[in-house]
């Protein structure tokens, strides 16, 4: 299931300087993630971004959680 998510997210340096997208759009997992930080709800998403999925979302989720997985910040 973890990797069917994760199809969903797309890495290529031609589009937005390879920053992680919600293939088939411009849309970055950092956005989507901003939005959610900020406040706005999956409902809110979905409404002004008509093609995105429930699915999609959880992607931009795991592929953050997924990056984080071997990262140690110290305070």
């Amino acid at each position: 299931m973890s990797e069917n998510l994760l199809r969903r997210i797309t890495v290529n340096r031609r589009i937005i300087v390879g920053k992680p997208v919600i293939k088939g759009t411009r849309l970055t997992v950092e956005y989507i993630l901003n939005l959610l930080a900020h406040g706005t709800t999956e409902a809110e998403i979905l409404d002004e971004y008509k093609g995105l999925t429930h699915e999609d979302i959880r992607a931009c989720l795991l592929f953050a959680a997924q990056s984080l997985q071997s990262t140690f910040v110290e305070r």
